[in-house]
């Protein structure tokens, strides 16, 4: 019994610490004052670096605080996701092929486009033209440094210290 509530009594503090992500349809409705960079996280389910990357970065306090402070953070499953998805004036739709399929907006962010690789990141700042893009795990310190970077360079003012 002492087990579930000390279990229930960290949950909160678990939620807290966690990247919050949004969607494509969220980040359709911001205006005005509430536009942020927006950092994209390309995965599949059974990519095991992206579970171990997004674990990882997860884990990280002060990241976790940066990104939600200062970036919209949106999380596509690749091959999984179905709905048509509305984004740069343009929508994209699922491609089946067989029993599988790729989202094609997954394809037009992909600057790898005769191969997908996974994880991908995706920078792109608050008027959504591509800052950075990266292939592959993303280490906690190496992606603190990049997002810094991007919050001088476009000029947006940093809410976290």
């Amino acid at each position: 019994m002492r087990t579930i509530i000390l279990f229930l009594l960290s949950v909160p503090v678990l939620y807290l610490s966690q990247i919050r992500t949004g969607t494509f349809s969220g980040l359709e409705t911001l205006k005005g004052d509430h536009l942020k960079p927006v950092v994209i996280h390309v995965y599949t389910d059974w990519c095991a670096v992206c579970k171990i990357g997004f674990s990882r970065l997860n884990k990280d306090k002060k990241l976790v605080e940066l990104l939600n402070e200062n970036y919209y953070v949106i999380n596509f499953e690749a091959e999984k996701t179905k709905e048509k998805i509305r984004f740069g004036n343009r929508e994209f739709e699922y491609l089946p092929n067989g029993n599988s399929g790729i989202h094609e907006l997954a394809l037009a962010l992909s600057g790898n486009k005769d191969q997908q690789v996974y994880p991908l990141w995706i920078f792109l700042d608050k008027d959504l033209n591509l800052v950075y893009y990266h292939e592959g795990l993303f280490r906690p310190e190496d992606m603190m440094r990049k997002l810094l970077e991007i919050l001088s360079v476009t000029g947006q003012p940093q809410t976290h210290k």
